[in-house]
C-alpha cells in the first residue's frame, strides 16, 4: 500500500463532489470501488477508521511472516477470493490439518471413540437434517442456549456450545434456533462449516488477506479517504449528500458496505424503509477475540503432534496450525461469545498465559515462549463492532442474505448481503462485484458515465 495515496485528503470541512461514494473500505467496498474506477466512474471510498480492511487485518511478525487477525480462510468453494488472490499475486496454501481435532478437557484428551463424542456426532447429524425442514414457529423464539440446556451429558453439551460459539461468535442466549438452522443452510452445512480440508477453513494466504486489501487500494490511487466517518446521508432530487467528520461530499450514487448494526450511527433523510431499519436495530455483531502465537518453527510437528485443538475449559478455545509452508510456526486461537469479553478484563500477559497454558499437555512447555504475539478483540473495535458477521436477535427475520435492493440512489453491499457464501470473505467480494454492476447499470440509464 502506498500510504500517501490512500491517506490523501482535501482540506478539513471542504465540500467535494464525486459520482459514487462508497462507505467502508473493507473487501466489499474496495472490490466495488475498483470495478467502478476501472469502468471510468469517479469514485471516493470513505472509511471511518485510520486503516483499511474492515474485518480483514494483517500484521507482520517479529520473524517477518504475515498473520491475519481478521478473516483469513479461503474455503473449498470460495472461488472469488481465490481468483482475487491469484490476480493480485498472493500465495495460497493448504492449511496443515488433521481429519479431526484433538479435544482437551483440562489436561485430559477426550478419545474420539468415546460415547460422548459419538453422541455429539449424532446430534450434529440431526442438526444438519433439521436445517433443511420448514422450521416450527417456536424455533424463532427458542434460543440455542435453551436447546443446549436439554442436551444430555456435559461433554456433548460443551462441544456443541463451543462449535456454535466458534462458528457464529454469538451469545447463545441471543441466537434463535431458527437463525442457527438458517445459518447452517446458508453457509453450506455443518460439515462444510466445521471442516478444514474440503471445508470453509481449507486454505490461507502467505501474505495475509490484508495484502489483498492493500493492493486493491493501490489500484484506486488517491480515491480512498481514511478517517472519514459518515454522520448523515441526505437523499435529494440531484443525488445524495454525505456529512462526514472531514467535510461534506455530494455524490450521484452511494454504496453502503458497513456492518449492518452500525447503520444506526448514520442519520438517513428521508428515513430508511422498515426492513432496512430492522437490519440496523434488530441485529448485532458477535464477540470474538483472536490471537496468533509465532514460533521459530512449528515445533509440534517434529514429534507428530496435532495442533488442531478444541479446549473445552473456560475459556473455550479453538486452535489451528496456520503456519505458512516455509515457516515460521503460527498457532491461531479463537475465543468467542462471553468468554471473549471476559478476556478483556485481563492484561496482555495474563491473556497469553490463559490461552497458551491449556495447550501444554498437548504441545509441551515450549508453547509458552512464542517469539511474537498478536491479538485482536473485534468487539472492542468501534469501527467494526465485532465479528464475524451480523446476527439477528431472537424473534426477528433479519436473516442473511440481508436486503440489498437499492433505496433510491443508495445501494448496498457487504458480506451479509451476499447470496453465495454470506458471512465469509468470499461473500464480501460477491457483494462488491454485484453492487458495482448494479450501480453501473443505474448510471448508464441516467447517462452519468463519463470516460476518464
Amino acid at each position: 500500500m502506498h500510504e500517501d495515496s490512500t491517506r490523501t485528503e482535501g482540506p478539513s470541512g471542504s465540500a467535494q463532489t464525486t459520482t459514487v461514494a462508497v462507505v467502508g473500505a473493507g473487501l466489499a467496498g474496495l472490490t466495488a470501488a475498483r470495478a467502478l474506477h476501472r469502468a471510468g466512474v469517479d469514485v471516493l471510498v470513505l472509511e471511518a477508521a485510520d486503516r483499511l480492511g474492515g474485518r480483514a487485518m494483517s500484521e507482520t511478525t517479529a520473524l517477518g511472516s504475515r498473520v491475519d487477525l481478521g478473516g483469513q480462510w479461503i474455503g473449498h468453494h470460495h472461488h472469488r477470493i481465490a481468483a482475487l488472490a491469484r490476480e493480485l499475486g498472493a500465495t495460497q496454501f493448504r492449511m496443515h490439518t488433521t481429519p479431526l481435532p484433538t479435544i482437551l478437557d483440562g489436561a485430559r484428551r477426550v478419545p474420539l471413540g468415546a460415547p460422548s463424542m459419538l453422541a455429539t456426532v449424532g446430534l450434529l447429524l440431526g442438526l444438519e437434517a433439521l436445517s433443511h425442514i420448514h422450521p416450527p414457529q417456536r424455533w424463532d423464539t427458542t434460543t440455542v442456549a435453551d436447546w443446549l440446556a436439554k442436551v444430555p451429558g456435559r461433554t456433548p453439551r460443551r462441544l456443541l456450545e463451543l462449535a456454535a460459539l466458534t462458528s457464529w461468535t454469538a451469545d447463545l442466549d441471543r441466537l434463535s434456533v431458527q437463525a442457527m438452522m438458517t445459518l447452517i443452510r446458508l453457509q453450506g452445512g455443518l460439515r462444510t462449516m466445521l471442516s478444514t480440508t474440503g471445508g470453509a477453513q481449507e486454505d490461507l494466504l502467505v501474505e495475509g488477506v490484508g495484502t489483498l486489501v492493500d493492493r486493491l487500494a493501490d489500484d484506486l490511487s488517491s480515491r480512498v479517504r481514511l478517517g472519514h466517518r459518515v454522520a448523515s446521508i441526505v437523499a435529494g432530487a440531484d443525488g445524495v449528500t454525505l456529512a462526514t467528520t472531514e467535510g461534506t461530499i455530494h455524490a450521484t450514487k452511494i454504496v453502503v458496505t458497513i456492518p449492518p448494526p452500525l447503520l444506526d450511527r448514520i442519520r438517513f433523510q428521508p428515513s430508511l424503509p422498515p426492513d432496512r431499519v430492522a437490519v440496523a436495530t434488530r441485529t448485532y455483531m458477535g464477540s470474538v477475540y483472536k490471537a496468533i502465537a509465532v514460533f521459530d518453527r512449528p515445533f509440534w510437528r517434529d514429534r507428530g503432534t496435532n495442533a488442531q485443538i478444541m479446549v473445552l475449559g473456560a475459556p473455550g478455545i479453538a486452535v489451528f496450525d496456520t503456519s505458512p509452508p516455509d515457516g515460521p510456526g503460527h498457532l491461531c486461537m479463537l475465543v468467542a461469545g462471553p468468554h471473549a469479553r471476559a478476556l478483556d478484563q485481563l492484561g496482555a500477559a495474563s491473556r497469553r498465559e490463559t490461552l497458551l497454558g491449556p495447550l501444554i499437555s498437548q504441545l509441551g512447555t515450549e508453547v509458552l515462549d512464542p517469539v511474537s504475539w498478536h491479538e485482536k478483540a473485534w468487539h472492542l473495535d468501534d469501527n467494526v463492532g465485532g465479528g464475524y458477521t451480523a446476527l439477528p436477535e431472537p424473534g426477528t427475520d433479519a436473516l442473511m442474505p440481508l436486503p440489498f435492493t437499492p433505496v433510491g440512489d443508495i445501494h448496498w453491499a457487504g458480506t451479509e448481503t451476499a447470496v453465495d457464501h454470506p458471512g465469509y470473505l468470499d461473500g464480501a467480494i460477491e457483494s462488491g462485484t454485484r453492487v458495482a454492476h448494479e450501480v453501473l447499470d443505474a448510471l448508464a440509464q441516467r447517462d452519468q458515465l463519463t470516460p476518464r
